[in-house]
């Protein structure tokens, strides 16, 4: 089974947990049997690998995703990477076009492609499958997965089925409709579009060709840039005529707000939180190391991280986005391919971070011209390289960098630094690089 899971947009409902370099589908929710917490990107795979061990994954994805994918993730997916956002149909393209030149999938290969982020069962991922082995009959160019509604919702589109069979043609397909609209196209049959479809590889790289001028996957990647923004609905599924639907009945949830998020997860309490007897459908989660209590609360979700804090009654809670898109604010917390920072103190002429590098990663060698660094081993072993010259570094060493000087850091073990910049033009900008030779 080959698929392609669609990890894109930032997730500001979940703020502060989610922000611009930070999805919900990164931030980890859901309880394993260990105890331990899992993401839901990590969550789908592990569905997916459970169902079919020799399915083949593919992420297509933003830049600003790849490190946090590769550090929940490893080396167990493929990456397709839009050098820019595009909207679905072009990063669609360019991953199967990545299946095809790249990964040396063939033409006549099936392919599903669906979100990264639903709430669901096994059930979902054994369809799944179904819906690759329909596809490879190609009895249709395109077929799809029909979610079996379970309220008129106004948030999904629906298909129209020609009949109520398990597997039917399809007749129309409805934008997103008010209640009472929605209620007529239950009682009609209609399925919610979840946003999932399968298809030979050669349909879609044949469409692709039609409304593209590319010679390949790599020629595709240089000119993306140039591409028109457009969707797969609108530039595929709205003009084909020969489209089968699945129905599937199992559980699938779109977790795109707090208030449905919380219905999802298990424990009340992520973190470091207490909440009193008296509180009825609260919810505290918490990545901060300092507790938060709650008491006499109702239907309330208190989040709070290094990005902000959050109470909110939870159905107001599906209005955010407006509030924090209003904000003008500083990543606080992000992931890299080497590992992670989280701002703890910001000050006019001072910063301080909190860096932790993964085994065997490095920083970029670099320096910065208006300001002076200075680092505090907290935990493992490495070592820096100060203008070149190379020296261990472990618990309680202190590292100092006046402007100017380059400098990186490599981790021997896990290692966590305390960082403090100090200076009056601290700035992102502010950072030439170098050329790194480990080997010398």
């Amino acid at each position: 089974m080959n698929i392609i899971l669609l990890s894109g947009g930032s997730g500001k409902r979940l703020w502060p947990l989610s922000n611009d370099v930070r999805s919900k589908q990164f931030i980890k929710f859901f309880k394993k049997e260990d105890g331990s917490y899992e993401s839901m990107v990590q969550r789908m795979l592990a569905g997916i690998k459970r169902v079919d061990t020799d399915s083949s994954v593919t992420i297509a994805t933003s830049k600003t995703q790849v490190a946090s994918i590769v550090n929940q993730l490893g080396d167990d997916v493929g990456i397709s990477v839009e050098p820019c956002r595009r909207d679905t149909f072009p990063a669609i393209a360019l991953a199967t076009a990545y299946l095809h030149d790249v990964m040396g999938v063939a033409e006549d290969e099936s392919v599903v492609v669906c979100p990264v982020d639903p709430y669901v069962d096994d059930k979902y991922f054994e369809a799944l499958k179904v819906l690759g082995d329909l596809a490879a009959t190609g009895k249709a160019n395109l077929s799809l997965l029909g979610i079996e509604p379970t309220y008129p919702s106004e948030k999904y589109g629906y298909i129209i089925p020609e009949s109520k069979d398990d597997v039917s043609l399809v007749k129309t397909f409805k934008e997103k409709p008010d209640q009472k609209t929605a209620e007529a196209y239950i009682a009609e049959g209609a399925l919610w579009n979840g946003g999932v479809f399968a298809y030979k590889l050669s349909y879609v790289l044949d469409r692709a060709h039609e409304l593209i001028d590319f010679n390949n996957y790599y020629d595709l990647f240089k000119k993306y840039d140039t591409l028109e923004k457009i969707s797969f609905d609108y530039a595929v599924v709205e003009k084909e005529s020969s489209i089968a639907v699945q129905r599937f009945a199992g559980e699938w949830k779109d977790l795109g707000t707090w208030n449905t998020l919380t219905e999802a997860v298990e424990d009340s309490v992520i973190g470091k939180g207490i909440l009193s007897d008296d509180c009825q459908n609260v919810n505290i989660v918490n990545e901060q190391n300092v507790p938060v209590l709650a008491m006499g609360l109702k239907d309330i979700v208190i989040s709070a991280s290094a990005q902000g804090i959050l109470v909110s009654d939870k159905q107001a809670s599906s209005y955010i986005k407006p509030y924090v898109d209003a904000m003008d604010e500083k990543i606080m917390f992000a992931e890299k391919s080497w590992g992670s920072f989280r701002i703890l103190d910001v000050e006019d002429d001072n910063l301080t971070i909190k860096v932790t590098l993964r085994p065997g990663h490095h920083m970029n060698y670099h320096s910065h011209a208006h300001r002076d660094e200075v680092w505090t081993v907290v935990s493992g072993t490495g070592r820096v390289i100060i203008n070149d010259a190379t020296r261990n570094i472990k618990v309680g060493d202190v590292v100092t960098m006046p402007a100017g000087t380059k400098h990186t850091v490599i981790a021997d073990t896990e290692i966590q630094i305390i960082e403090v910049q100090t200076g009056q033009d601290i700035s992102e900008e502010d950072k030439s690089l170098y050329e790194l030779d480990l080997f010398n």
